[in-house]
């Protein structure tokens, strides 16, 4: 499958892509994520290895778009929750306050 990545074309198939990252071993996830076999790797670093581009060159969603697009299962991190609150004030922040009526 033909996809756009920082302004350059990439034919990508999802059996490359498991060669490309076979014995790669996967960074701390530490924003979005894509799962690739049993593995779950940094976006980021899947980008930089099909690639060969520097990580700045393109963004994660290009990326997750791409790999999306191929099959694989992509999630998108928001973010580390709040430090200092109970579960439920945690989920009432994610789910975001009451419209007022």
């Amino acid at each position: 499958m033909r996809c756009v990545i920082a302004g350059f074309a990439f034919d990508l198939s999802k059996h490359g892509v498991l060669e490309s990252m076979k014995g790669i071993k996967p960074e701390p996830v530490t924003s979005g994520s894509v799962i690739i076999g049993r593995r779950r790797y940094p976006v980021k670093q899947v980008g930089g290895i099909l690639t060969r581009q520097d990580r700045r060159d393109f963004t994660a969603d290009e990326v997750t778009r791409a790999m999306a697009r191929l099959g694989f299962t992509c999630r998108v991190s928001e973010g580390a929750p709040p430090r200092g609150l109970t579960p439920l004030q945690n989920a009432s922040a994610l789910f975001g306050t009451a419209a007022p009526a």
